[in-house]
Parts: C-alpha cells; structure tokens; sequence
C-alpha cells in the first residue's frame, strides 16, 4: 500500500466525518447517515491495506 492509498483513505475518513457532523447540527439524518458510510468505507479500505501490509510481510520473512 501506497501513502497515496493512506493520504486518500484518510481524507474519505475525515469528509465522512464531516459530513456527519453537518448532518447532526442541521438535523439532516440523510447527510449523518452517508457521513457515517463514508466513514465505514474508509475504515474497510484502511483494514485491507493494513492485511494486504501483513501478508507482504509475512512473503518477505520467507524469502
């Protein structure tokens, strides 16, 4: 994984965030609730980074 992959999950991450604490402060639970999938998306997409990391690794230690 590339720190571009980090940079832009990241970025999903905070938009999600944003976007939920907009939707809460003008009550448009539309806007809280894809906030919150984007938020979801990010963090799944972080979770495969974070295996695919784990299984390059383990290749290397046999190599």
């Amino acid at each position: 994984m590339g720190v571009g992959d980090k940079i832009e999950h990241g970025a999903e991450e905070l938009k999600g965030k944003v976007k939920e604490g907009v939707g809460k402060a003008t009550d448009d639970e539309r806007l809280q609730a894809e906030g919150q999938a984007d938020q979801t998306s990010a963090n799944v997409k972080q979770a495969g980074d974070k295996l695919g990391d784990a299984k390059d690794d383990v290749k290397d230690a046999f190599r």
